[in-house]
């Protein structure tokens, strides 16, 4: 047996583990959620930005999490101290957090706003972050100005 007939059966199951983990710790909904309009006079109450995860996460759901919390800290810390907006990481494994996942029908990692306004409560989980972590200023960016449109109330 040569080496790399030896050595072929190794990468194949490296891969396949690697793979594994990439399904267990990222499985999340691949269809973004639809939100709901309110009408132009709504005022926005509260914001919530929860980085959803499960107990063991890939490099990648830690970046969405770090990522988003490094923008709202940096960008948002009026809102922040007066409560208006909420970031949090939760980890939907733990059972005092089923609730919360259950209220934003998490199925993975992922990251999900929640608005509470006169109209109600919209949520929506953003797949967009995740093509973003490998450029942090393009993410920054664009969760700063969605965050913002939210409270703003523009839920478009």
């Amino acid at each position: 047996m040569t080496d790399l007939q030896r050595i072929y059966p190794v990468i194949i199951f490296v891969f396949l583990i690697i793979l594994c983990g990439f399904v267990i710790g990222c499985t999340s909904s691949s269809s973004p959620v639809a939100v709901t309009s309110p009408g132009a006079n709504s005022t926005v109450e509260r914001v919530e930005v929860f980085h959803f995860h499960g107990n063991r996460q890939c490099a990648s759901c830690i970046a969405v999490g770090d990522l988003a919390e490094r923008t709202v800290n940096a960008s948002f810390g009026t809102e922040l101290a007066s409560g208006r907006l909420v970031f949090a990481h939760v980890n939907y494994d733990l059972p005092e957090n089923a609730a919360l996942a259950a209220k934003f029908n998490v199925t993975g990692s992922s990251l999900w706003i929640g608005v509470y306004d006169a109209n109600g409560f919209h949520k929506e989980q953003d797949t967009r972050v995740w093509s973003l972590i490998s450029n942090e200023e393009a993410y920054r960016s664009y969760l700063r100005e969605l965050i913002s449109k939210r409270l703003n109330g523009d839920l478009s």
